[in-house]
């Protein structure tokens, strides 16, 4: 299912630079920690999904994780650095296509999106299979997405250029997260910290709703008004949460599988 990205230029790796940077450094290992928990959780799928961030000081390049190697596998230095022309600037390997496709247009064309996560995860990916608004505010964890969501409904298929790239990346407008019917989801946003926790509890808002609606009885939704009033409350504490949320992420697998660090 995945492809490797053809025509980029060979791996030069740049020392002495800001690639170099202590910044940059803390973002490969925020980054790879995200990939370890993921696939900790079981929101990968073999080696077809992919999260990147935008560089720190580089809004013309963008982390990726490489073609080939599992997120189960990625370390902080095995992720690659990459331009929007699809040329690796620094790493070993290529990107998978379609995560140069939709990541470059997305950090291209959306300067907020600095972190773009996209996943197959099974919970919200069932969601988006389905007619109808994929994300009901029916549970309190739910209510964090309020006013934050799109739906894509137009699947082309795999995104194998510039062009479904772009149309993905409109898609978003002014959401953080985009259910892409019948593929995914994608989460973007402003730090690696704040994509992480909002794909985490988007998976168990989804994993909630998915079970009760198991249960053949209906869905009991927040009333609108109290809805709104809980976002906002979330909203206000989110970054700080994320934060912590990610250091707890990084804390365990320093314990447990120290080697993302390498």
């Amino acid at each position: 299912m995945a492809h490797a990205l053809g025509g980029a230029a060979a791996p030069v790796v740049l020392r002495n630079t800001a690639l170099d940077a202590d910044a940059v450094r803390q973002a490969r290992v925020d980054l790879a920690a995200c990939f370890r928990m993921a696939a900790r959780l079981g929101l990968h799928e073999g080696i077809c999904n992919h999260f990147s961030f935008v560089v720190p000081g580089r809004d013309d390049l963008f982390l990726v994780n490489p073609y080939g190697w599992a997120f189960s596998e990625v370390t902080a230095s095995r992720l690659l650095i990459c331009d929007y022309e699809g040329n690796v600037i620094a790493g070993d390997g290529v990107p998978e296509a379609t995560a140069f496709f939709i990541h470059a247009r997305i950090h291209k064309n959306i300067p907020r999106a600095k972190a773009a996560f996209h996943t197959h995860m099974p919970n919200a990916t069932a969601l988006a299979m389905t007619e109808g608004p994929p994300l009901l505010f029916a549970g309190q964890s739910a209510l964090k997405f309020l006013g934050r969501t799109v739906v894509d409904e137009d699947y082309n298929g795999l995104a194998l250029d510039t062009d479904e790239g772009d149309r993905i990346a409109a898609s978003i407008g002014d959401a953080d997260i985009v259910f892409m019917k019948n593929h995914g989801v994608m989460v973007v946003g402003p730090t690696i910290a704040e994509a992480w926790d909002d794909l985490y509890y988007l998976e168990r808002a989804a994993e909630a709703q998915r079970l009760a609606l198991s249960t053949g009885r209906p869905l009991k939704q927040v009333r609108p008004d109290i809805a709104a009033k809980t976002a906002a409350q979330m909203r206000e504490g989110d970054r700080e949460s994320a934060r912590l949320q990610l250091e707890s992420v990084k804390r365990i697998l320093s314990r447990e599988e120290p080697d993302f660090l390498d």
